[in-house]
């Protein structure tokens, strides 16, 4: 059985405190963006919250890629 390297606390804590604080910021502002144009073209409900939910679905992958990213600069185990 392989050994398991030691775990960074730091680091794990740093990147996921990062993770949040992102994540909050772009899913509050992909929802927004998409409720304002929403309003602004006036389009009807359905096709608002499907902008809406494409938007927030877009942030919730840019936070991925930026949490890959961090743990190639803040590795957790090693």
């Amino acid at each position: 059985m392989a050994t398991k390297k030691p775990l960074h606390i730091e680091n794990l804590t740093t990147v996921v405190s990062v993770a949040i604080l992102l994540s909050t910021e772009l899913v509050a502002m992909a929802w927004a963006a998409g409720w304002a144009l929403g309003g602004l073209f006036q389009l009807p409900p359905n096709i608002d919250y499907s902008i809406q939910a494409l938007l927030v679905a877009l942030s919730l992958y840019g936070v991925y890629r930026f949490v890959r990213a961090a743990l190639k600069v803040e590795p957790i185990r090693g």
